[in-house]
């Protein structure tokens, strides 16, 4: 069992044991739930490239250049501005 004490501040130390066996990295987020029965369970919060790879790809959409998306990013932060 790894055991870690709560700071004056709330900030709490993950022993590394624990952060080895979960593949944890400095800047990495946690997902913190408290259950009805008052259990807390801590999830990281990871996504893999290979995870979200080709979630955008639809077939039938025609391609766009770089210009054009740079046009489209740009129109839409400055509708965001106004």
């Amino acid at each position: 069992m790894a055991v870690a004490q709560i700071t004056s501040r709330g900030q709490v130390t993950i022993p590394k044991r624990v952060r080895d066996s979960l593949g944890l990295h400095t800047g990495d987020k946690l997902e913190f739930t408290v259950e009805s029965t008052g259990q807390l369970t801590i999830r990281p919060i990871t996504t893999r490239i290979d995870e979200v790879f080709g979630v955008l790809h639809d077939p039938q959409r025609e391609p766009v250049s770089v210009e054009e998306m740079h046009r489209a990013i740009g129109g839409r932060m400055r509708s965001r501005l106004t």
